[in-house]
């Protein structure tokens, strides 16, 4: 059974987070190639078009996710974490699933992701495609990269454009 948590929109300032998120960045880089690392930085996490939250039980950081708007209609998936303590507890599958749902609510058509292509990832990419992303192409600014995983969900199917065969 997975912990009772309490998701919260975030403003960086906890030492807690913040630790976390080094800690990511720490692991990205030990794992991927610099080039190949686009995990963001706390300082980046904190620009207007990123929404960060953070996930509790009690007083205890059980992990993060930021979610940044690159249009009216899409989003990325940043910045997801679980803290160590937390792992394989359910905590990612209830972040993802919060985030999921915050796009929706926020009317954003597709949200996409970035991430590895190392055994390192092999469990978030498992994750991800329980939560129905599929692989695509490289989106926004990113370029094909032979580290990079790119997956995308479209949050409301049913809007999708028909395309008709001539």
């Amino acid at each position: 059974m997975s912990p009772l948590i309490t998701i919260k929109q975030d403003d960086l300032s906890s030492g807690d987070v913040i630790a976390l998120l080094e800690e990511h960045l720490k692991d990205m880089y030990a794992t991927s190639p610099p080039e190949s690392v686009h995990a963001l930085d706390v300082k980046a996490l904190k620009s207007p078009n990123i929404t960060f939250f953070s996930a509790w039980e009690g007083e205890l950081l059980a992990g993060c996710v930021a979610i940044r708007k690159l249009s009216n209609t899409e989003a990325e998936l940043k910045s997801m974490r679980t803290s160590a303590m937390f792992r394989k507890k359910g905590i990612a599958s209830q972040l993802l699933t919060f985030v999921i749902e915050f796009a929706a609510a926020n009317g954003y058509q597709t949200l996409s992701l970035e991430t590895g292509t190392q055994d390192y990832f092999n469990a978030a990419r498992r994750l991800y495609s329980k939560h129905g992303f599929k692989a695509c192409d490289p989106f926004g600014e990113y370029q094909l990269d032979p580290n990079s995983h790119f997956m995308t969900k479209l949050i409301f199917p049913e809007r999708a454009p028909v395309i008709r065969k001539q």
